[in-house]
């Protein structure tokens, strides 16, 4: 099997697993919505799950998968299984002891960090203490995630990719079942959300020990903290989790502005930027897991021409599935609200506030897909310096226009910041690269990008005349909501598929004939 199909093949297996993530995350938050609301809990919590979630990106996902992947990858490729077994075995005993510290050291300064990044919320009595009880509720959370990211590198690199990208799917379900069931249980019924939050993460680190026990790789204790391969690692991660953190600070940042704004702010953000990770977790990030692992392998092989042709092959996938999911988000934004989020708790001025907030977030999904596969293709030649210098320039960015912005449009401006520097993030990697790797193919991508216009612009003009369909400001109506929703977006990705297969986009026919290919062996 070719590299492009492996990484085909893997996005799709990751894209579907991480689709039902999404599905049952996308019921999670109108749980959340229609039960909590958007004002003073909800901005609490989510500001409390900002800090678990920023450090599961400062040392798992981010970081540690960036840096433990190429190395794994090369050890198991050239040196063999057993090999691999031993320093995986390293691995798990020193993160689990590093998170032990951190998640100690972490509910211990909850107070002081949750006043740091919460500083507007000081002017509403109980909203930071709040804020802080939540916080130290969820903070282990990060010890479950982190050993998560581990067994999930390392199944990724033994070809086996479902069940690390299914397991989002645990924690949403916990969160739901214990809102519904726990919620009137507490005095503060949002506190049962966090406890979700805990179940959630502990859930979905054991799903992971069947596919470990299958392939022989569930962990043993080794406290050879000093091989040359874990100091690798170790020394890969380190300015990755600068990179990864200068990321999050954005979030960060722009949460902290909102609690300056006016109540409800924070969640509006929240819910805006959910929506928005819809289509990037189902393929940005599927992508992005897929190709590491092949890129890794090619430049462990010191295949050039392989590595060059992997990732523009991944950025044409990433604008061709971007582009116009982009605006159809922009489209869809207070409609998809107003069916799954609307009611007595969630009302209409809720959802044009979040509404725009979405629209706004939109244009800057194709820069996140970009970057997200550029970012991997740096750490594949064990590069993780570059990106932080980026990462560290886009936050000034990101500051600069959200001061800037804040003012006049509010919480709007605020999403505003984030999509621009998103732009700028982009460029500046790809070019960077191109000046790293040499010519990118870009001139073939902007080509691919100019065909696909007829096609998007057709279905841009079916999407908005079907949802001229009925009045989306009504509160109820959920089957005929439903129903004209489901008839846009499935309409509109028919007319644009359809649209580039007619105009010759060559990239979209690869893709066909390689389902045309599976569908045809699995029958």
């Amino acid at each position: 099997m070719s590299e492009k199909a492996k990484i085909a093949r893997a996005t799709g297996i990751m894209g579907a697993a991480t689709a039902c993530s999404r599905v049952a995350g996308l019921a999670r938050d109108m749980v959340v919505a229609r039960w909590f609301g958007v004002g003073f809990a909800t901005d609490a919590f989510f500001m409390a799950y900002t800090i678990p979630n920023l450090l599961r990106q400062f040392f798992a996902e981010g970081s540690l998968t960036a840096a433990f992947v190429p190395t794994f990858s090369e050890v198991y490729v050239k040196r063999g299984p057993e090999e691999g077994r031993r320093v995986a075995n390293i691995c798990w005993t020193l993160l689990t002891v590093l998170m032990v510290a951190i998640c100690l050291a972490g509910v211990l300064a909850s107070p002081l960090v949750v006043r740091v990044i919460g500083y507007g919320f000081g002017a509403v009595p109980g909203k930071l203490e709040l804020t802080d009880f939540l916080n130290r509720l969820m903070f282990p959370y990060l010890f479950f995630v982190s050993l998560l990211a581990l067994a999930s590198g390392i199944l990724n690199v033994l070809g086996h990719y479902f069940t690390p990208s299914f397991s989002t799917v645990l924690l949403n379900l916990a969160m739901i079942g214990c809102a519904l069931v726990l919620g009137p249980l507490f005095q503060v019924p949002i506190t049962a959300l966090a406890v979700g939050v805990l179940l959630g993460g502990l859930l979905q680190l054991l799903l992971q020990v069947p596919g470990l026990r299958a392939r022989g790789f569930l962990p043993r204790p080794d406290f050879h903290f000093g091989d040359p391969a874990v100091r690798r690692i170790a020394r890969l991660m380190l300015p990755g989790i600068v990179g990864v953190a200068i990321y999050q600070i954005n979030v960060v940042v722009s949460r902290l502005l909102a609690s300056f704004l006016p109540q409800g702010s924070v969640s509006y953000l929240y819910y805006g930027q959910r929506l928005f990770e819809f289509p990037t977790g189902i393929f940005v990030v599927s992508l992005a897991q897929a190709v590491l692992p092949a890129m890794s392998r090619q430049a462990a092989l010191d295949d050039k021409v392989g590595f060059k042709e992997s990732l523009r092959f991944a950025l044409v996938l990433i604008v061709l599935v971007t582009v116009p999911a982009a605006v159809g988000l922009a489209l869809c934004a207070i409609p998809i609200y107003s069916l799954f989020f609307m009611n007595r708790t969630f009302t209409i001025q809720d959802v044009l506030q979040t509404g725009r907030v979405l629209a706004v977030y939109a244009p800057g999904l194709m820069f996140v897909g970009v970057s997200r596969v550029i970012v991997p293709t740096f750490y594949a030649m064990k590069d993780t310096r570059t990106p932080v210098k980026v990462s560290f320039v886009t936050l000034l960015v990101n500051i600069s226009l959200g001061l800037l912005l804040m003012g006049p449009l509010k919480h709007v401006g605020l999403a505003l910041a984030v999509s621009l520097s998103s732009m700028f993030n982009a460029t500046v990697l790809l070019w960077l690269l191109r000046r790293r790797i040499g010519t990118l193919g870009l001139t073939r991508i902007g080509g691919s990008l100019l065909r696909i216009l007829p096609a998007l612009l057709a279905m841009a003009l079916v999407v908005h005349l079907l949802l001229g369909l009925t009045d989306w400001r009504q509160p109820a109506m959920m089957v005929e909501k439903g129903l004209v929703l489901t008839a846009a977006v499935a309409v509109g990705g028919l007319v644009f598929l359809f649209g580039c297969l007619a105009l010759g986009v060559e990239e979209v026919r690869d893709v066909v004939r390689m389902l045309r290919r599976r569908l045809t062996r699995t029958a």
